[in-house]
């Protein structure tokens, strides 16, 4: 009973998060969420929880989906360009993995994404409200 208490705590304060999230920090709670997926998927299959296995392996391949979907290649350019090749890799790499239930698989994974939020982080703010900003000028003009 108290579980459930937590877990609706958890979601209640996700929510309120993300309410009040600015674009650099959804994209970072994304980033960690996709991460954290794939660590409890690496823990599943080590205890053959199959089912629990592929939940989270979905999971983290609909998050890296959206990070690459949303990825502005007018404006990002190549950089934008290279970042949506990876997010496909990761894809096909966690496919792989649920597939083969390798472990070693959600590791290479983790080690491609998790430099990815660690760079995120490294934004200095100044270049973060630069970015919002100019993100929103571009809707107003459309």
């Amino acid at each position: 009973m108290a579980l459930k208490g937590i877990n609706a705590y958890r979601k209640g304060n996700l929510k309120q998060d993300i309410a009040s999230a600015d674009p650099h920090k959804l994209t970072l709670m994304l980033l960690q969420g996709a991460l954290d997926r794939i660590a409890y998927a690496k823990g599943a299959t080590e205890r053959k929880e199959l089912v629990a296995k592929a939940d989270y392996i979905s999971k983290a391949s609909a998050i890296i989906m959206h990070l690459r979907d949303t990825l502005d290649i007018e404006i990002g350019g190549e950089v934008a360009e290279n970042m949506f090749a990876l997010y496909n890799y990761m894809l096909e790499r966690l496919g792989g993995a649920h597939v083969k239930n390798d472990v070693n698989i959600l590791d290479e994974v983790t080690s491609l994404l998790t430099p990815i939020r660690d760079a995120w982080i490294q934004i200095p703010q100044e270049a973060k409200q630069e970015a919002f900003e100019a993100q929103r000028q571009k809707r107003q003009v459309v």
